[in-house]
């Protein structure tokens, strides 16, 4: 066998009371929606940060936001995993959609439910929707980056066959070492996209609607691509003995949305008015 890192094995359940278990997975999930709100709520205060230096949301606002978003997550998300990814096993037992404690959940899905709990909640608050939009990618890699760990104490969305010297044996997939792509992703797609996206918002990317989320949904396509290299799988790919897969394909449009985003941003007059949710 060729040398390889060991991997931990964590016990997926985090705490186990009795009959009751709660697991790694809802906590990486939880961790990733709690701090993200709490950063949109430091953005908010920090009325230096936008244009007239109004923020154009309240505080309390946050409060509803979070819950729409969390609504957003768990549902778009599921519901994107099961179908871009493994239509034919949910639908032969559709009792297992139901089981997200067992992993499955697809960021593409998670964010067209995102994107239509924005939606609803600018309406709903009479928000700026650009500006919702702007919060809200601001924060989302904290979330990443939780997702992602989630991703390898569950020991899934591993990555192929390699032999560099971190390379681990994942539980399930055999005795051979694979690149822990997971690992790839939560650093390049959490990490480094938050530090860029933060160092942008200080320097008064947020007085731009709609740029934060253009490099947002830029970037993260981008760093999802180059990831996708490192976990080619069978059942991802989008065409048979194609070596490109179903997450590439998925974060292409994310990438030419990014673009006209921030063509948006960069052409719109200083003191234009922030288009409201009608």
């Amino acid at each position: 066998m060729i040398l390889a890192l060991p991997y931990p094995n964590i016990d997926p359940v985090a705490i186990s009371i009795g009959p009751l278990s709660v697991k790694w997975y809802g906590l990486a999930y939880m961790a990733g929606l709690l701090l993200g709100w709490y950063y949109i709520k430091r953005l908010i205060a920090d009325q230096s940060l936008w244009r007239g230096g109004r923020a154009p949301l309240t505080e309390p606002m946050t409060d509803d936001l979070l819950l729409a978003v969390t609504l957003g997550v768990v549902l778009g998300g599921r519901i994107g995993h099961v179908l871009f990814y493994e239509p034919g096993y949910y639908f032969s037992d559709p009792i297992q959609i139901l089981k997200i404690w067992q992993g499955g959940m697809a960021f593409h899905g998670g964010v067209a439910g995102v994107a239509l709990a924005m939606w609803l909640f600018a309406r709903w608050r009479r928000a700026p929707l650009l500006s919702v939009a702007d919060l809200v990618s601001a924060a989302v890699p904290i979330g990443l980056f939780f997702g992602r760990i989630a991703n390898f104490i569950n020991s899934e969305v591993v990555g192929t066959v390699s032999n560099v010297p971190w390379a681990m044996v994942f539980p399930g997939y055999g005795d051979l070492p694979r690149h822990p792509a997971m690992l790839y992703e939560a650093v390049l797609e959490g990490l480094v996209l938050f530090a860029i996206l933060t160092v942008m918002v200080r320097r008064g990317a947020l007085k731009s609607p709609g740029l934060v989320t253009g490099w947002f949904l830029f970037g993260y396509g981008m760093f999802r691509i180059l990831c996708e290299i490192f976990k080619i799988e069978e059942y991802r790919l989008f065409v048979p003995d194609l070596p490109i897969t179903r997450g590439m394909v998925y974060s292409v449009p994310m990438i030419l949305l990014g673009l006209y985003f921030i063509w948006r941003a960069r052409r719109a007059p200083g003191d234009a008015q922030v288009d409201r949710a009608a």
